[in-house]
């Protein structure tokens, strides 16, 4: 592409947007019609400029207009209610769609993993004997583990086992542009605490008592958990890697996709974090609570494949700057 040339040809595009960007609270309706077909129109040639990987300052200059531009147009026609629907059902979904071949590895890894300790406890006794004494085990499996539901207020433990969750799920999706290193840790720290709780439970005879406590919420749970760290994952594989994009705009679009898989992961583990803390300890129906949890987790994937699988392949890529490829339109 000749840029120079380029920027000749849609030079009086960009002024006249400019110029109604500025004046966009004293606009005529057609001239709201114009702004709104030229900001799609800009956003296009903006995509085309970065393609050619050429002039980073015309490159800046495109993306402040359209950012502008952007602004102007949803603030003048989308209420935020819209904008918040938007998110949930296109952007949320369509980042975690994109990238579910990282989370999905990290989830086979890490239960991979927790099987394995889980295994090595249940058949070393050696390696059991070093966990605790036969007393502290005893009291881990008969009172411990499901005392651990119930011993605090249902509310106030849900909302301690949301804010835990979100602590590690941030851990996980930030610390993974450290060339992936921090979010590996983070997966391993959780999938041993996991495996040696049902290595302990399992081979002392409870292991439905282990599998009616933690499928409840810990379906969703560690499913948003994994989606954190693949998230994370592709960050650091990034550095490493920017698939033949120039590495700082390869980041700085990922860094914008994981933020939003941050954002819509706490609803996630808001919803986790109330069915620990309501349903795991308190219903007593071993079936309802898991099924419950299953239901949970299945509405989960089938939002994720369903919703995210459309919006992915529409182009919808979670980056904000990629947003004016789906720009609303005038009535």
């Amino acid at each position: 592409m000749e840029i120079d040339v380029f920027a000749a040809a849609h030079r009086e595009d960009w002024k006249r947007l400019e110029a109604l960007v500025r004046r966009r609270r004293r606009l005529t309706g057609p001239e709201v019609d114009e702004l709104v077909d030229l900001y799609q129109r800009v956003s296009t040639q903006l995509s085309a400029v970065r393609s050619a990987g050429a002039d980073p300052a015309l490159v800046g200059r495109l993306s402040g207009l359209v950012a502008r531009a952007r602004a102007a147009v949803v603030g003048a026609h989308t209420p935020a209610w819209k904008d918040l629907a938007r998110f949930f059902t296109r952007t949320f979904p369509a980042v975690v769609y994109r990238l579910r071949w990282w989370w999905i590895w990290a989830s086979a890894g890490t239960v991979g993993f927790a099987a394995a300790i889980a295994w090595w406890l249940a058949t070393d006794p050696s390696a059991m004997a070093a966990v605790g004494t036969p007393e502290e085990i005893r009291a881990y499996v008969e009172h411990d583990f499901a005392n651990y539901y119930v011993e605090h207020p249902g509310a106030s433990f849900a909302a301690r086992v949301w804010t835990n969750n979100a602590w590690a799920a941030a851990q996980a999706l930030t610390l993974g542009v450290f060339l992936c290193v921090p979010t590996v840790y983070v997966l391993a720290i959780n999938g041993a605490n996991l495996g040696a709780a049902a290595g302990i439970m399992f081979a002392n005879g409870k292991g439905d008592v282990f599998l009616g406590l933690i499928l409840p919420h810990g379906l969703l749970e560690l499913t948003a958990v994994f989606v954190a760290a693949g998230v994370g994952l592709k960050l650091g594989w990034t550095l490493i890697d920017p698939g033949g994009r120039p590495r700082g705009r390869a980041l700085a679009e990922e860094v914008r996709a994981a933020m939003a898989v941050a954002l819509g992961l706490v609803l996630v583990l808001f919803v986790s974090g109330l069915i620990e803390g309501l349903v795991t300890g308190w219903v007593h129906i071993t079936w309802l609570r898991i099924g419950i949890g299953v239901a949970a987790e299945a509405l989960f994937l089938l939002y994720v494949f369903t919703l995210g699988r459309r919006a992915h392949r529409e182009g919808e890529s979670g980056d904000v700057e990629g947003a004016p490829a789906s720009a609303p339109t005038a009535a």
